[in-house]
């Protein structure tokens, strides 16, 4: 058993004037199975690729440990799978690697495949299975469920719940409640290790935070009470000073005109008692100042979702959908109605995001907008959709972003100052929505097209894995979104928390569509 040990840990990208870390200490088991999450842009892939030693940081980080990182990409993946393995695990037994496929639910023909032609799904079980196979190394996982679907999610975390010696960097709840001991969370003033879970660590966080909020009322009431009764004292020391000095009126005191020595006690005492007041005050001040620090600011987000006229807003029925002469999907059956937000779920591949495409093809030629070509796909069925609809399309790929935010709204035809006022709610900062989108982390480029979406008053919103790498607070922001205002929607996502939450009728998609 090793450690790992942060100390006064201080980073910035150059050309930065903020700080990623400033005089940070921590330290952390390199037995556990640690947690990783955080708001999107705080640095947690960048405190991965510091253990790596890819960049230049104040402070020190002591340990033994060597660690590997994932994803991995192999310098040759057009060559069968196997020869891969040879590269990133030389030394591997054969017979070991067959039986972390076996748990992760990965044939062993698949070997025998180029590796480009798996799925994306695939190529991370097997890499990860590789890299576990190093002994003694302490793994670096930056958010492995992007590929993964539910089933893909479930087996994986109860892959990595039998392994030990790895930080996970991940925002899917019911991922680290199944995968992890211990959680690393970066706060919004602070870093926090804490033993157990997501929902664990989260309740904890509740408690404190209600707790802060309580502290942070107690605090302002004390403060108002301790300034007006300074305020008090202030005056009647004042009113006896000037007694003192003969510059007031001393009638009040009858026949018994106290001298100038009493005057002057009794002008001390309440002066000092004013100080002794002041001191209170402040010292009440300087401890609300330390309450709140870490409390998430979840403002809350706004969507006025368009009402179609009619109930049913979407209808087929005995679908197909090919690609040129492949077809890939047959017996597509789906109804979509006012109101309602039908999630759309099955293995990777199985042609989710095909059917979206299909919706936007045919709502194109029956005269909606907002709607994006899918060039070869091809829909064969019967089918209904209503003319004039507009429809607010969210993808998967943030590959296209680049150049301003004030060029990006022009370009999606949204008002500039609510897209900024979005994704300051979703926890931009202002420095952040001047920079171009060429910077932003991948959780921060799938926040702009979230709200390019919101910015729209659609009648209908088709999402594709809207939540890939957005971070756990921002999921929790979308939820109470869908909850309040109920858009109709077709949305395809992973996170089984929040399509729980959130859904209101599910469709398997394999190989015929079925719906509950």
């Amino acid at each position: 058993m090793s450690m790992i040990q942060v100390k006064n840990l201080t980073f910035s990208y150059e050309g930065s004037p903020e700080p990623v870390f400033e005089d940070v200490s921590f330290c952390i088991d390199t037995d556990w199975k640690l947690g990783f999450t955080g708001r999107n842009g705080r640095g947690k892939t960048t405190f991965l690729k510091l253990l790596m030693g890819e960049y230049e940081y104040r402070g020190s980080i002591q340990t033994n440990a060597v660690f590997d990182y994932f994803p991995y990409s192999p310098e040759d993946e057009d060559q069968d799978t196997i020869l891969v393995a040879g590269e990133v695990c030389p030394d591997y037994d054969y017979w070991r690697l067959v039986r972390e496929l076996s748990r992760l639910k990965v044939e062993e023909e698949v070997l025998y495949r180029p590796f480009n032609s798996l799925s994306q799904g695939e190529r991370t079980k097997i890499l990860l299975a590789l890299l576990f196979l190093r002994e003694s190394h302490f793994l670096l996982i930056d958010e492995p469920t992007n590929h993964l679907d539910q089933e893909g999610r479930a087996v994986m975390a109860e892959y990595l719940s039998r392994k030990k010696g790895f930080i996970l960097v991940s925002h899917d709840r019911a991922f680290l409640d199944g995968a992890v001991d211990h959680m690393l969370v970066i706060n919004r003033n602070s870093i926090q290790v804490q033993k157990g879970n997501f929902s664990s660590w989260y309740s904890n966080k509740q408690k404190q935070d209600a707790f802060e909020e309580a502290e942070n009322e107690k605090h302002k009431k004390e403060i108002r009470r301790l300034s007006a009764a300074a305020d008090r004292t202030g005056k009647w020391g004042e009113q006896a000073e000037r007694v003192k000095l003969g510059k007031k009126s001393v009638e009040a005191f009858g026949n018994d005109r106290p001298n100038r020595d009493y005057l002057g006690e009794k002008s001390r005492k309440i002066q000092q008692r004013r100080k002794n007041l002041e001191k209170r005050r402040e010292a009440a001040v300087q401890e609300k100042k330390d309450l709140l620090l870490d409390v998430e600011s979840a403002e809350e987000l706004k969507l006025f979702p368009g009402i179609w006229r009619q109930e049913r807003l979407i209808w087929m029925k005995d679908g197909r959908i090919s690609y040129g002469d492949r077809e890939i999907l047959s017996g597509i059956s789906l109804e979509v109605r006012r109101g309602e937000r039908l999630v759309l779920q099955g293995r990777n591949g199985c042609g989710k995001s095909s059917i979206l495409k299909a919706i936007l093809q045919m709502a194109g030629e029956n005269g909606c907008s907002g709607h994006d070509r899918a060039g070869g796909l091809t829909y064969q069925g019967e089918c209904y959709i209503g003319a004039g609809m507009e429809i607010s399309y969210v993808s998967q790929d943030t590959s296209g972003l680049c150049g301003s935010l004030s060029d990006y709204a022009v370009r999606q035809g949204v008002a500039e100052s609510l897209l900024k006022s979005l994704l300051r709610k979703l926890d931009f900062s202002r420095e952040q929505l001047s920079r171009p989108m060429e910077t932003f982390s991948q959780g921060q480029k799938k926040k702009v097209l979230l709200a390019a979406s919101l910015c729209r008053q659609a009648h209908l919103y088709l999402w594709d894995e809207p939540l890939n790498y957005i971070d756990v607070f921002s999921r929790m922001q979308i939820e109470a979104l869908i909850k309040k205002f109920q858009p109709t929607m077709v949305l395809i996502e992973h996170d089984r928390t929040f399509t729980e939450h959130v859904g209101s009728r599910f469709a398997e998609v394999e190989p015929y569509m079925t719906e509950r």
